[in-house]
C-alpha cells in the first residue's frame, strides 16, 4: 500500500471547523455546531484504503453528549445537511460514529456506535432511529475522553467493505463490519462531517490518510468487477429502498423457486394437454363408429 497523492493538495473546510496546531476540530464542545472538511480531489483508485485518527472529548457525561461525526465518499461535497452535518439522500458511502441514542426503548445496542450506509441517493437517514432501517452492519465503540489515540480504517477491495477500529490503546485492529458485493463508482470526493445539537462534544480529526491498495484479479474476478456509475449493494433488499444491485447474481433461493414453479407449470400443461387429446381421441372413435 501507498500513500495517494491525489489528497496532498488541501482540504475545504465548512461551518465551524477550526485548523489546530495538531488537529482539525469540526466542533467544538458547544451546542448547535457544525463543521465538515472535504478533500478537493476526487479518488479515482480502485481499491483504497481510508484511515481516520480522531478523537471526541467533552465536559458531557455518558449520553449527554453528541451527535458524533460521519466519514464521507460520495459524490458531492461540501453540502449542509441534516445527517451529522451533511446532506440527506447522498449519492455514496457513509461511515457514522454515533455518539448519542436518539431511539428510545434503546436496549439491546450500546452506544457510541459505528454503522455504514450506501445510498443511491433514493434513501433517508432515519435520524430518529439511529439511521437502523439503512445500516449494513455496525459494532459498538466506547470512543469518548480516552486517553489514547483512537482510529478507524475503511478498507475497500475487490467490492468488499470493511470497518476496523483500533481504540483499546492496544496498536490491534478489531473487526467492526464486513459487507461483500459493494459496488461504488470511482471520481467520488472524501470528507468528513459532525454537528452538535443540544448535547455536544469536541469531534477532533487528527489526520485523514487514503492508501492505494494493490491487488491482483483473476479474469473472472475483472468481469465481476465492472465499472459501475451508481453504488449498489449486491443481494441486497433494505427496508423500503430501491438499493437493491441489479449487477448482482440473483440469490440462489429465487432462481430455485422460478426453476421449480416453472417445471410445475411444464408438467401440469403436459397433463392437460394429454387428458384433452384422449377425449379428443374417445370422441373422435364414438363418431367413426
Amino acid at each position: 500500500a501507498r500513500p495517494y497523492a491525489g489528497a496532498a493538495p488541501g482540504l475545504g473546510l465548512q461551518g465551524n471547523a477550526m485548523v489546530m496546531a495538531q488537529y482539525i476540530r469540526l466542533t467544538p464542545d458547544v451546542q448547535s455546531k457544525w463543521g465538515a472538511v472535504w478533500n478537493r480531489v476526487p479518488c479515482y483508485l480502485r481499491d483504497w484504503e481510508m484511515q481516520v485518527h480522531f478523537k471526541i472529548h467533552g465536559q458531557g457525561k455518558k449520553n449527554l453528549n453528541g451527535d458524533g461525526f460521519a466519514i464521507w465518499y460520495t459524490k458531492d461535497r461540501m453540502q449542509q445537511g441534516p445527517v451529522f452535518g451533511s446532506k440527506d439522500n447522498f449519492l455514496g458511502l457513509g461511515v457514522f460514529v454515533d455518539t448519542y441514542p436518539n431511539e428510545e426503548k434503546q436496549q439491546e445496542r450500546v452506544f457510541p456506535y459505528i454503522s455504514a450506509m450506501v445510498n443511491n441517493g433514493s434513501l433517508t437517514y432515519d435520524h430518529d432511529r439511529d439511521g437502523r432501517p439503512t445500516e449494513l452492519g455496525g459494532c459498538t465503540a466506547m470512543v469518548r475522553n480516552l486517553n489514547h489515540d483512537t482510529f478507524l480504517v475503511i478498507r475497500y477491495v475487490k467490492r468488499r467493505l470493511t470497518v476496523l477500529i483500533d481504540i483499546d490503546g492496544k496498536q490491534e485492529w478489531r473487526d467492526c463490519i464486513d459487507v461483500p458485493g459493494v459496488r461504488l463508482p470511482r471520481g467520488y470526493y472524501f470528507g468528513t462531517s459532525s454537528v452538535t445539537g443540544d448535547l455536544s462534544d469536541n469531534h477532533d480529526i487528527i489526520s485523514l490518510k487514503l492508501y492505494q491498495l494493490t491487488v491482483e484479479r483473476t479474469p473472472e474476478e475483472e468481469r465481476r468487477d465492472k465499472e459501475v456509475y451508481l453504488p449498489v449493494v449486491d443481494n441486497l433488499k433494505l427496508p423500503g429502498s430501491k438499493l437493491r444491485g441489479g449487477q448482482g447474481p440473483m440469490s440462489g433461493l429465487a432462481l430455485f423457486l422460478i426453476v421449480f414453479f416453472s417445471l410445475v407449470a411444464i408438467v401440469f400443461a403436459i397433463v392437460i394437454g394429454v387428458i384433452v387429446y384422449n377425449k379428443w381421441q374417445e370422441q373422435s372413435r364414438k363418431h367413426f363408429y
